[in-house]
């Protein structure tokens, strides 16, 4: 399998699992949300029966006769009700309905009961067929015939005024009222409500598939970079390994072919086999150091380092190499010590790397300045040149290992790419960063940022 077909397998399994995970979530979510609209619905309806059954009760109960002929009481108080036994008038008036306090009769009817359980009075809308004889329970919900569900609440009368023998008979009350309603608009705003979440499910369990294979995109994308760049550096690294490994097999059959009698030439061989032997040393040592960097494993702990000494030792160590290549190379430091907790050998190859490069890229009669200077407790190095300078295209990548501008140039003088990207590494282990300015023709200037100026209260050896 290549790596191609293995990241979009991955890809692919990743997008999977988020829209599981998130279809699981959004589905747990869409089922609360559907639970709580659907309870705070009934518990509204029910709180508005309750709300109407309170009215007629705390109406009627003054009303209510202790005894006498119920039949005519009961065409005054509910005029618009039908009669148990008797014909029922369809028609009511704006003010008989509000008399009893409903006036959506498409949706709410009546039902008075005596304290025996009789039904005395209903609605003409109340469903059919329902039982003429009281079912006490305070709350009901059925279904008719016509298959309509219907919810009902049954409260207690009580007369205005009672003898003991009226209520002993009726258990200290007059009879029963039960309100209900139609629940057909409910159960419409529920299906309402399905259809919306089953339409709206699926529509968003495909945005999130979409989001999830854009995301996990996004989430592969620096792993699929640092295998690319494993992959470049591998092919890099075998290349400026075989370049010295070829030289150094050629010379040993040359030396095995040479004659014993020309110990000149021999001697010639022996030094390539050296000087490539000590390439191919520096090599394996600057990608071992590169990926000890990397990695963080260094053991040594950061102690104070004094930048100002560091300058002065590297200038001196390159006056002689720079004289031979006609360079004047000089400092600017401040006359006040700087110091910064970090690897003193680590930054010490750091800026003599920028150095050395410095020298090597400027052509004779130039410049290059090293300088110092310190502002809000950060140390801010400076190496400026007069040499080639640096296409812009360039500039993003001359930190890249094994990258090289000119590499005709820079395996002339033993380079091998490695600099600049040792350098970056070092800056980033002290938490510090490193960043380049350059224009072609007019030089370059790498400016090295470190943060974390410290004063020791004696110069340190």
């Amino acid at each position: 399998m290549n790596s191609y077909q293995l990241f979009r397998r991955s890809r692919i399994r990743l997008a999977l699992w988020y829209t599981l995970v998130m279809g699981g979530i959004l589905g747990l979510s869409g089922f609360g949300v559907y639970r709580s609209l659907i309870q705070s619905n009934w518990t509204a309806m029910e709180r508005e029966m309750e709300s109407i059954a309170g009215t007629l009760h705390d109406s009627l109960e003054p009303m209510l006769p202790q005894s006498g002929d119920l039949t005519g009481i009961l065409q005054q108080i509910f005029p618009d009700l039908c009669r148990q036994g008797q014909p029922c008038n369809h028609n009511p008036t704006l003010i008989q309905r509000h008399t009893i306090g409903i006036s959506d009769r498409s949706t709410y009817y009546i039902r008075v009961f005596n304290y025996r359980g009789e039904l005395l009075a209903f609605s003409p809308n109340h469903p059919l067929p329902l039982p003429q004889t009281l079912n006490p329970t305070t709350w009901q919900t059925f279904r008719s015939s016509r298959g309509t569900r219907y919810h009902q609440f049954t409260t207690i009368l009580h007369s205005g005024k009672l003898n003991s023998q009226t209520a002993v008979q009726s258990n200290s009350s007059w009879g029963y009222i039960q309100i209900g309603r139609t629940l057909a608009t409910f159960d419409a705003e529920v299906n309402r409500i399905r259809w919306i979440l089953g339409l709206g499910f699926p529509l968003a369990l495909t945005l999130v598939a979409v989001a999830g294979w854009w995301l996990s995109g996004l989430a592969m994308q620096p792993i699929y970079e640092s295998y690319r760049q494993q992959q470049q550096f591998t092919a890099n690294a075998a290349h400026e390994l075989r370049s010295p490994l070829a030289t150094l097999l050629a010379t040993i059959e040359a030396i095995v072919r040479v004659p014993p009698s020309n110990p000149q030439q021999m001697q010639t061989m022996l030094q390539t086999l050296e000087r490539q032997g000590r390439r191919l040393s520096h090599l394996i040592a600057d990608l071992l150091f590169l990926s000890t960097l990397e990695h963080q494993s260094s053991s040594q702990v950061f102690e104070p380092c004094c930048l100002n000494d560091l300058i002065d030792d590297l200038t001196e160590e390159y006056a002689e190499f720079s004289t031979l290549a006609d360079i004047n190379l000089r400092q600017e430091v401040p006359a006040e010590d700087i110091y910064v907790l970090g690897h003193e050998s680590q930054l010490y190859r750091l800026v003599s790397n920028l150095i050395a490069n410095a020298i090597q890229y400027t052509p004779k009669a130039g410049d290059v300045v090293v300088s110092l200077r310190v502002r809000d407790r950060t140390a801010w190095m400076t190496v400026q040149d007069t040499g080639i300078g640096i296409d812009p295209a360039e500039q993003t990548r001359i930190f890249e290992r094994f990258y090289r501008v000119d590499s005709d140039r820079s395996r002339q003088t033993g380079g091998t790419g490695l600099g600049l990207a040792m350098a970056q590494a070092i800056a980033y282990h002290h938490q510090g960063s490193i960043m380049v300015k350059s224009e072609l023709g007019q030089g370059s200037c790498f400016i090295l940022e470190l943060p974390g100026v410290i004063k020791p209260k004696t110069r340190l050896p």
